[in-house]
C-alpha cells in the first residue's frame, strides 16, 4: 500500500505538470509568414515611457499571458480593388474618365504596422477595401486637377509615379502600402482626347507615306549600285575559285596519302594496345577472382562466428539479465517485508508508549488529588476497586455445591466457651483467604487497621452464623457421641 500510494502521487503529479505545460504552450503564439500577430493589453511602453496601445509581430512567435493579454491576427492578404473614377476635374477644367486598379495590402513596416493594428484590427477585407477606395478616390482627383489631359494621356510614367506617390502616403496613416496601379484607358465626354487621337494618327499616317517613299527611291539606287558590284565580285570569285580548286586538289591527295599512313599507323598501335589489354584485363580478372574467394573465406568465418559465438554470448547476457531481475525482485520484496515489520512493531511501540503514558498521568493526577501522598492515592485506588476484588474473591467459590455436611460433635465445648459446631463453622470460614491476603497474592497490602477489621468482621459473622445454625447452601448434622 506504501508503493502504490507513492506511485499514485507521483501520477497525479505528472498529470498537473503535464497540463501545467500544455497550458503554457497554448499560450505560446506562432505568427505565420501571411499574417501579423497583434498582441494588446498590457504590452509595455514605446521609447518615450508612454504606453503602448499594441505590440506587432510579423515572422517569429510571442508568449500570451493570461488575463492581462490577448492577441488577433491581421492577414496581409493584398487587396485587389476596381477604381473607376468618373467626372474627375483636370487641370484644363475638362472633366474625364479614369479607370484603373489598385493593389493594396497592410504593411510590414514596424511603424505602419502600428498604425494597422491600431486602426485595422477588427475589420473584415471588405471594411478595409472600402476604406482604401475612399482614399484612392480623394487621391486620384487631387492629381488630375494638377495635370493637363495631354500630360496625363501621353506621359502614364508620370502620372502613375505622382499617384503612386501621393496615395502611398495617405494609405500608410491607416497601415495599408500601395502594391500596384493600373490605369487603362482614360476618356472624356467632350471627345477632347479622340481629337488628339485621329490628330496623331494622321500625322503618323504622313510621316509613314513620306518614310515610304524616300525608302524606295534609296532601294533603286541600293539595287543598281548592288549589280554592277555583283558583275565585278562574280568575275574575281570564277577565277579565284579555279585557282583554289586546284590547289584544293593537290591539298586532297596530300591529305589521302597522310590519312592512309596515319590510319596504318594506328591500326598497328590498336593491335598492339588491344593485346596488352587484354592480357591485363585477364590479370585483374585473376586477381578479383582471388579477391573474392578471400571475401567469402572470410564472410563464411564471419557466419560461423555469428551463428555460434554471438548466440553463446546473447545466452549468457540473458542468464545474467535473468538473474539480475529475479535478485532485484527478491531484495525488493525483503525490503518490503521488512518494512512493514518495521512500521508495525514502530505502530505498536507507539501505542504501548501512549497507553503508559496516559496510565502515568492518570496516577500523576491521583497523587496530586491526594495531596502528594502516595499512601494515600493507594488507598484511594484500593477503595475503588474493592468491590470488584470481593466479587472476583465470591465468584471463585459461588459455584461449589455442598449436598451435606455431618459433623460429629462430642458435645464437649472449647476453651473460649464455642461448642464443637462452632468451632467448626468458624474454621471452615476462615478457610476463605481473608481481604487482606487476596490483596498480599495480588503484591498489595491494604493499610493495617483496615486488615484486622475485615477479620474481626468475617470471624463475628461465622460465630453468629454458627450459633443460629443458619449458614446457606449448608445441610448440617450433628451427632452427639456422648450419647453413644
Amino acid at each position: 500500500m506504501g508503493d502504490f500510494s507513492i506511485i499514485l502521487v507521483i501520477c497525479v503529479l505528472v498529470i498537473i505538470l503535464f497540463a501545467a505545460l500544455i497550458a503554457i504552450l497554448s499560450r505560446y503564439r506562432k505568427c505565420p509568414s501571411d499574417k501579423i500577430l497583434v498582441v494588446y493589453g498590457k504590452v509595455g511602453t514605446d521609447e518615450m515611457g508612454n504606453p503602448r496601445s499594441a505590440k506587432c509581430i510579423h515572422g517569429g512567435a510571442a508568449f500570451i499571458v493570461p488575463v492581462i493579454q490577448s492577441y488577433q491576427y491581421l492577414d496581409l492578404t493584398p487587396i485587389s480593388m476596381n477604381v473607376d473614377l468618373r467626372n474627375a476635374l483636370s487641370k484644363q477644367n475638362i472633366r474625364i474618365n479614369v479607370p484603373s486598379r489598385f493593389t493594396v495590402g497592410i504593411s510590414t513596416e514596424p511603424g505602419v504596422m502600428q498604425n494597422a493594428a491600431e486602426r485595422l484590427l477588427g475589420l473584415k477585407l471588405v471594411e478595409i477595401q472600402e476604406l482604401a477606395k475612399d482614399i484612392i478616390f480623394g487621391q486620384l482627383r487631387l492629381i488630375i486637377a494638377t495635370m493637363d489631359i495631354e500630360e496625363i494621356n501621353a506621359d502614364r510614367d508620370k502620372f502613375l509615379v505622382a499617384v503612386s506617390k501621393n496615395v502611398e502616403i495617405e494609405l500608410k496613416k491607416i497601415g495599408l502600402r500601395l502594391i500596384n496601379v493600373n490605369v487603362t484607358d482614360i476618356t472624356d465626354e467632350s471627345g477632347y482626347l479622340n481629337a488628339l487621337g485621329k490628330e496623331a494618327a494622321a500625322k503618323a499616317v504622313n510621316d509613314a507615306k513620306k518614310s515610304v517613299a524616300e525608302q524606295n527611291r534609296d532601294g533603286e539606287i541600293g539595287q543598281a549600285n548592288a549589280q554592277q558590284e555583283q558583275r565585278v565580285k562574280v568575275a574575281a570569285a570564277n577565277a579565284a575559285a579555279i585557282e583554289g580548286e586546284n590547289e584544293s586538289r593537290v591539298a586532297v591527295a596530300d591529305s589521302e596519302a597522310s590519312r592512309r599512313e596515319r590510319e596504318a599507323e594506328a591500326l598497328r598501335r590498336a593491335t598492339a594496345a588491344e593485346a596488352v589489354q587484354q592480357a591485363k584485363a585477364k590479370q585483374e580478372a585473376y586477381a578479383a577472382q582471388q579477391e573474392a574467394e578471400q571475401t567469402r573465406a572470410a564472410l563464411e568465418k564471419a557466419t560461423q562466428k555469428a551463428d555460434v559465438i554471438v548466440k553463446t554470448e546473447i545466452a549468457k547476457e540473458k542468464a545474467e539479465i535473468d538473474a539480475e531481475a529475479e535478485a532485484e525482485v527478491i531484495r525488493r520484496k525483503a525490503r518490503g517485508e521488512a518494512d512493514a515489520i518495521f512500521a508495525k512493531m514502530q505502530a505498536e511501540a507507539k501505542g504501548q508508549q501512549e497507553i503508559l503514558t496516559r496510565q502515568a498521568e492518570g496516577m500523576r493526577a491521583i497523587v496530586e488529588a491526594a495531596g502528594g501522598d502516595a499512601n494515600a492515592a493507594v488507598k484511594l485506588l484500593i477503595a475503588e476497586k474493592l468491590e470488584d476484588l470481593v466479587a472476583i474473591q465470591v465468584e471463585a467459590i459461588k459455584n461449589i455445591k455442598i449436598d451435606k455436611v455431618t459433623v460429629w460433635d462430642s458435645g464437649a465445648g472449647n476453651g473460649d466457651g464455642q461448642s464443637s459446631t462452632a468451632g467448626f463453622i468458624s474454621g471452615m470460614m476462615k478457610a476463605v483467604p481473608p481481604l487482606n491476603e487476596l490483596f498480599k497474592q495480588a503484591g498489595m497490602e491494604l493499610p493495617e487497621f483496615l486488615g484486622k477489621e475485615i477479620e474481626e468482621a468475617a470471624a463475628e459473622r461465622a460465630a453468629k452464623l454458627a450459633a443460629e445454625e443458619d449458614v446457606p447452601h449448608v445441610e448440617t448434622e450433628i451427632v452427639d457421641e456422648s450419647a453413644e
